[in-house]
């Protein structure tokens, strides 16, 4: 069984003329229910994180400087990053999202989950927000698998055409969690070159592979699969999450690597590959990137029929 995780609280998140904004993902779950692909997969409840869980990355003045600002209306953090009325709750639910998934997952009440939600996380660093993340949905998960349900090695794979510089510098000296990341080089937010590889504990546990603009498509996709193969070797992990950005995809103009929607299909087949061979298939795929609606919906499409094909 896949799981999937959206509610309508994503939309609270007020963003205004901004390319992270709730018509992102309103598109793709008009269109898997046009399809009937949401009554596919399971469809939780699930509850707000809670603070100490924002707390597992983040530091408690942080989390609540985020609470005081989206109480007294809110505004803009920097210059890509937006805060609403309700952008506090709404990024909570998004992570607890991603908690519950992660849970469900590795407690083997369902194969894998997508869960469809915003504001996004990987830029998110321990004490500010950055690159229109609040806080960081996937690091959190994986203290949650780390922290509370015993896992000693998770591995998270970030497929954003941007580094994710909030998840490398959190885990950036953990040994229990990997960080695996393909991203275009040279780009926002200017971090992930291949020497990039972790610190003390976590030496060799961060793996950058930077692509070059102008890269075919089908030598991108054998140097993924040729390096996330050999990377999982070495982590081992017993749960994959993974930054599930769409924003490689030729036709985003935040982004682009020159990708095809049909590109995901391959690209989350080896996703899958590599956590059946690790972790009797043990997935949690979290919406990141990905800003031209048509490309978006299209990419989550082939993404979300390979999950279920999983499952």
């Amino acid at each position: 069984m896949t799981l999937l995780y959206y509610d309508s609280i994503f939309q609270e998140h007020e963003t205004g003329d901004h390319p992270e904004s709730g018509w992102r993902i309103l598109a793709v779950v008009r269109h898997l229910q046009f399809l009937g692909l949401d009554s596919s997969c399971e469809r939780p409840a699930w509850d707000p994180a809670t603070i100490d869980e924002l707390c597992y990355v983040h530091t408690r003045e942080y989390v609540e400087s985020i609470r005081q600002f989206a109480a007294e209306g809110g505004g803009n953090l920097d210059d890509d990053t937006v805060v609403s009325e309700k952008s506090f709750e709404v990024a909570r639910k998004a992570v607890g999202a991603v908690g519950d998934a992660v849970r469900r997952v590795v407690a083997g009440k369902a194969s894998n989950a997508f869960c469809l939600v915003r504001p996004p996380g990987h830029h998110a660093m321990p004490d500010r927000a950055m690159g229109f993340c609040l806080f960081n949905n996937v690091a959190i998960a994986a203290r949650i698998a780390t922290h509370e349900l015993a896992l000693r090695r998770v591995l998270i794979i970030d497929i954003d055409v941007h580094h994710g510089n909030g998840t490398q510098a959190i885990f950036w000296e953990d040994a229990d969690v990997g960080y695996f990341s393909i991203h275009r080089a040279s780009f926002y937010p200017g971090t992930g070159a291949s020497d990039e590889i972790g610190a003390g504990k976590g030496l060799g546990t961060t793996f950058n592979l930077p692509i070059e603009f102008g890269t075919s498509r089908e030598s991108l996709m054998r140097t993924f699969e040729i390096g996330i193969s050999q990377f999982a070797e070495h982590i081992r992990p017993q749960l994959v999450l993974v930054s599930a950005g769409f924003d490689a995809h030729k036709a985003d103009t935040n982004g682009s690597l020159g990708l095809e929607s049909e590109d995901y299909k391959r690209l989350t087949r080896c996703l899958l590959e590599i956590a059946q061979r690790h972790c009797d298939g043990k997935l949690v795929s979290v919406l990141e990137g990905g800003y031209n609606r048509y490309s978006l919906t299209e990419s989550v499409d082939y993404h979300l029929h390979e999950l279920l094909d999983a499952s």
